[in-house]
């Protein structure tokens, strides 16, 4: 016996009833963020730190991503 059932809902009234916290405040605080970040401009130092952030591996994943960066930056300027 197979029982289908279609509620119809939106997004939110979904989150409440599945009991899930409401994390648009974190959400607005980090997209707040990431326009100040664009409006004042990436600097190296923040691409840096948001990559070490994001990299659960460490030196050994910065590495990686740096000889990736190296190789696309070799390829794009004619391998000079």
């Amino acid at each position: 016996m197979k029982i289908t059932v279609d509620v119809d809902c939106t997004p939110e009234e979904a989150r409440r009833f599945m009991g899930l916290p409401d994390l648009s405040v974190v959400h607005d605080a980090y997209v707040d963020k990431m326009k100040t970040m664009i409006e004042e401009g990436i600097t190296p130092d923040v691409l840096d730190q948001m990559v070490r952030n994001w990299m659960p591996m460490g030196e050994a994943g910065m590495n990686m991503w740096r000889s990736m960066f190296d190789q696309i930056g070799r390829t794009g300027s004619g391998g000079k």
